[in-house]
């Protein structure tokens, strides 16, 4: 039995490692997960509806610590420091996030759990069965605590700790170090808007109390329809929300033709203000150029028009879905680049890049 232990600590180490790895390299992805999980709580528990909004505000430190701890814990794990310490933390930390994926898949809610960030999807279930997996592991190496020996190995966790917070803050004030997102450099947006090959489907019906399947719609009108599936999953559109418009009408094609830079505004209550006169310089430096410079925000009209003109944003403004922002750009403001549909660029507001960067990019 003990070297189940020692393959427990091994896997429960390596994918805590990876794990936090993946949701510390975009920390606001993370951020977004909670937020949802919060509003859901605050809804479904009305009589704790102010507590749990009121931890909304707190979601980014959050999760910059659950993903820190990942990380540190499966690293601790795996040079033996403070073994019996590092058995109880993992188990609370394994019984909390098996709490929200079970949450997530009986009720429904948050059906993505972002357990391994914009890397791994897993559905509620899987995620559930993940943990309940490592919760096993995690109690055989509780049960077998003492039998592993302590080691001086404080320093390795120590730096494991600054890296990790490192990675976290770096990609906070820059982008994240490697872009999982559907929106990516060097994706294009109107192919990942249609499915990769003709979608499949298996169709369910019933008749004189059995179930069949066919790949193919049966003929047989006695047989009662019940359900239709998607068999090639990894056929489907990855972008199916991508929508932008105005008051005049739908404009997303548009979006599509020649070379846009976009500046992202997701909302006008947490913008850097302080970044839009570098931001402004460069789009007036590209227009004209063979570069259209254009907003996209989900903000208010009223707002926004005011907004414009108060900072001198000298491009027309088009609105598309908050959360659609939110993939689109880490940042707030932010800078996208398109080409005929391909990303060309994507820049924080702490990186906004010279108008020579912009135009080679594009040539």
């Amino acid at each position: 039995m003990k070297i189940i232990a020692q393959i427990s600590r091994v896997i429960v180490g390596l994918l805590f490692i990876f794990s936090g790895l993946i949701k510390l390299n975009d920390p606001i992805g993370t951020q977004y997960k909670l937020e949802e999980y919060f509003e859901v709580f605050a809804t479904d528990l009305p009589m704790f509806h102010d507590f749990f909004m009121g931890l909304i505000p707190l979601a980014l430190y959050f999760s910059v610590f659950l993903c820190t701890a990942e990380v540190v814990l499966g690293i601790a794990l795996l040079v033996g420091y403070k073994p019996r310490t590092v058995s109880w933390l993992l188990l609370l930390i394994i019984i909390f996030f098996t709490f929200l994926t079970f949450y997530s898949a009986y009720f429904n809610k948050v059906t993505d759990c972002g357990c391994f960030g914009a890397a791994i999807k897993l559905t509620p279930w899987t995620s559930f069965g993940k943990d309940i997996f490592l919760l096993a592991l995690i109690l055989i190496i509780v049960y077998y605590r003492k039998k592993f020996r302590p080691l001086p190995t404080g320093i390795i966790v120590a730096v494991s700790t600054l890296a990790s917070l490192g990675v976290a803050v770096y990609s906070l004030r820059h982008l994240p170090i490697l872009d999982l997102l559907p929106y990516r450099v060097g994706a294009n947006i109107p192919a990942q808007l249609k499915p990769s090959e003709p979608l499949r489907y298996l169709y369910t019906f019933e008749k004189d109390g059995k179930t069949f399947e066919y790949e193919q719609y049966p003929s047989d009108t006695t047989l009662e329809f019940k359900e239709m599936n998607v068999i090639n999953e990894d056929a489907k559109p990855k972008i199916t929300d991508y929508k932008v418009w105005n008051d005049v009408g739908d404009f997303t094609e548009e979006t599509f033709k020649g070379t846009k830079l976009f500046l992202i505004i997701k909302n006008l209550t947490d913008i850097n203000t302080a970044a839009l006169p570098d931001i402004n310089k460069l789009l007036n430096a590209v227009r004209g150029k063979g570069v259209e410079p254009i907003i996209l925000t989900s903000g208010n009209s009223d707002e926004i028009v005011q907004f414009v003109a108060s900072h001198q944003l000298n491009a027309p403004f088009y609105y598309v879905d908050a959360t659609v922002l939110k993939t689109i750009l880490r940042s707030n403001p932010g800078l996208w680049l398109l080409k005929d549909g391909t990303v060309k660029g994507k820049w924080h507001y702490n990186d906004t890049p010279e108008a020579e960067e912009v135009l080679n990019l594009v040539k």
